[in-house]
């Protein structure tokens, strides 16, 4: 069965197109912030297993750089898969632009970052077979939005919402980058513990390397303008926005009510590791979070 062939994959992806697929991509679309907000609430109470937080409580433990590859691999290949299917939306120069964002990014996180991590912690197997997963659906999600179902008015690389969005992905993809290298180069050869990082927005905020991601899918969202990638955007803030927070309390204005359920672990933990921590440093969103 050949992959472009009458009877190949191809094929399948055509018969399937049309308004009962649109929807479905709507209702996954939901889920997927359903997920985000789910899953943001369910780590106030266990700690993402994942870096120092690695457990066997959670499954076998994975080397960290094949881990990391396998599990990113899908969000770059199931949209060039869908890419490859070709047809007039796909064809399209606004949707060969936005598509190449999402694809730049995960040929970084599944092809190159790997390779940069420095003895990186295990991944438990269920965090493995969670982003696994997550990495397929998002792929199809925002891979079959781009190559079927969106389309562009002319002149829409040059409007200002493409514009201000797309800067805002380059951006974010540049800080995300930038602040990963800031903390893969904390502990020189032989060095162990754990340091403050600087630099950077880390003079800013914990979690520096998250808030870049945060605010590069934003910006892909605002120049896609679609549910789909806005439904990522969304996802990423309610995922990493909690990750960025293990280690910390509950902001003063809810600590009265909810103090004892939830904890913003990431940022506290680095209060109470040092003494000298940046006390004006934020959690996520510079001055504001």
């Amino acid at each position: 069965m050949g992959f472009g062939g009458g009877d190949g994959v191809c094929a399948l992806w055509r018969r399937a197109e049309g308004p009962e697929e649109r929807r479905l991509l709507e209702l996954f679309s939901y889920g997927l912030v359903a997920l985000g907000a789910a899953s943001a609430l369910l780590l106030c109470f266990i700690p993402m297993p994942y870096g120092r937080y690695s457990s066997r409580r959670f499954g076998w433990l994975l080397p960290a750089r094949p881990a990391w590859a396998l599990q990113e691999l899908p969000s770059l290949l199931v949209p060039l898969g869908l890419a490859a299917c070709g047809g007039a939306v796909a064809a399209a120069r606004p949707n060969r632009v936005l598509l190449g964002c999402f694809l730049l990014h995960y040929a970084h996180r599944a092809l190159i970052f790997p390779l940069l991590i420095r003895e990186g912690k295990p991944t438990p197997f269920f965090t493995f077979v969670l982003a696994l997963l997550f990495c397929v659906f998002n792929g199809y999600l925002q891979g079959r939005s781009l190559t079927t179902y969106a389309t562009y008015p002319p002149g829409w690389l040059g409007d200002l919402c493409f514009i201000t969005g797309f800067l805002g992905w380059l951006i974010g993809m540049a800080i995300n980058i930038h602040s990963d290298h800031i903390l893969r180069n904390l502990r020189k050869p032989g060095e162990t513990g754990y340091k403050i990082p600087r630099g950077g927005m880390f003079e800013y905020v914990s979690g520096a390397n998250f808030f870049g991601e945060i605010l590069e899918w934003f910006g892909f969202a605002l120049a896609c303008c679609t549910i789909e990638s806005l439904a990522f955007a969304l996802c990423t803030l309610f995922i990493l926005g909690s990750r960025a927070r293990q280690h910390h309390n509950f902001i003063l204005q809810l600590a009265t009510d909810i103090e004892n359920i939830c904890t913003f672990e990431e940022h506290r933990w680095y209060l109470e590791k040092f003494e000298d921590y940046p006390k004006d440093r934020k959690i996520v969103i510079p001055f504001l979070y």
